[in-house]
């Protein structure tokens, strides 16, 4: 089973407006952004810290070898769509570890998002300065 992919398909997650493509192999817990390590690709320690939230909760860690192809959104939007890629990759391969993910919330998509620009309104919420004469 040594570097055999375990999913034909990709498994996408999303967050924002990012979307993560993940396709999961039999390894020693390699993962890689868009063909760069993830070290590089992601700058911040808190991003990588999201990243591995699911493999460490299930143990995973040094398991597989993690390919992912992002686009979209930004970092932050990247990471969290990357951790929902992983953790809905994690489940297909072994479903016992549906109750675990479930549990750290990994597998709900974070459905926050940008509101939008309102005419007359200077943003979503803020309003033009209003003035008595």
């Amino acid at each position: 089973m040594e570097n055999q992919t375990l999913l034909n398909v990709p498994v996408v997650g999303r967050r924002k407006e990012a979307v993560a493509r993940v396709i999961l192999k039999a390894g020693s817990g390699i993962i890689t952004v868009n063909g760069i390590p993830m070290d590089q690709y992601f700058g911040r320690e808190t991003d990588r810290i999201i990243i591995r939230q699911p493999l460490r909760a299930t143990n995973t860690l040094n398991k597989y070898d993690i390919s992912a192809n992002i686009k979209g959104g930004g970092i932050s939007g990247q990471a969290g769509a990357l951790r929902h890629a992983i953790s809905r990759a994690l489940l297909a391969v072994e479903p016992e570890l549906k109750d675990i993910l479930k549990k750290g919330g990994f597998l709900t998509r974070d459905p926050r998002a940008k509101e939008r620009k309102k005419y007359g309104q200077k943003g979503a919420r803020k309003r033009f300065q209003w003035t008595k004469r």
